[in-house]
């Protein structure tokens, strides 16, 4: 009995499948706690209890997001003895996030609104740009800072950086050799922790700055 040849899919077909499986990307980041997971997995694999100390959610809530998101293929996870790793299921999803925040912030002015807010308070810190970081870096004029968690600065970390997670920074501001020239960096535009880490170090009478970006946009520069 001879075969029936399968049948050729139409354009518009083809579009629709296309666009419904596309939209379960989409779908999975309307949540803005899936959002906050994704961020801090871009700056380096974690575990649920990690991720909910961060986030501030119960292990059951983070755990049921990670789902959504191991459906989306967003993430993977591995096994280090009794704890689950989860991480980026690809660096391109870091990537994407980058764009993500860059749109959000050109697009929705509710954006610069909030952020501009904050920064209200922090007035008095001074910011410096990647190029005058690099700059000072290669003569050795300043002390580079990484004030992510110790997880986050060992899974990548910008040349010539001192780990100092925010749990540890005030003994290490009182050992701080005088005088000093600090940058400080922490996950990117929207990480406050570098912030705050500077406006401690101003108040000492330290010369300090907060680096524009974080690690992903000095990567992203470099390449």
């Amino acid at each position: 009995m001879e075969s029936v040849p399968e049948a050729i899919p139409s354009a518009k077909e083809f579009k629709n499948e296309l666009f419904q499986q596309l939209a379960r990307v989409g779908k999975c980041l309307s949540s803005d706690k899936r959002l906050e997971v994704l961020s801090l997995l871009a700056q380096g694999p974690k575990s649920v209890e990690k991720l909910a100390q961060v986030t501030e959610m119960s292990v059951a809530n983070v755990s049921r997001h990670l789902q959504v998101l191991l459906d989306a293929r967003l993430v993977k996870f591995s096994k280090k003895g009794t704890y689950v790793i989860y991480s980026l299921a690809d660096p391109s999803i870091a990537a994407f996030l980058f764009a993500l925040w860059q749109i959000g912030e050109s697009q929705l002015a509710e954006v610069s609104r909030i952020r501009q807010e904050f920064l209200h308070h922090y007035e008095d810190v001074r910011t410096l740009s990647l190029e005058e970081a690099r700059a000072k870096i290669e003569t050795g004029e300043i002390i580079l800072l990484d004030v992510r968690s110790r997880d986050e600065y060992e899974a990548g970390h910008l040349s010539g950086a001192i780990s100092v997670p925010m749990e540890e920074f005030e003994p290490y501001l009182h050992n701080l050799p005088r005088p000093a020239e600090v940058v400080v960096y922490c996950r990117g535009p929207y990480c406050i922790s570098s912030t705050q880490a500077v406006a401690k170090l101003q108040r000492e009478g330290i010369t300090a700055y907060k680096l524009e970006g974080g690690e992903h946009e000095w990567l992203k520069e470099a390449n």
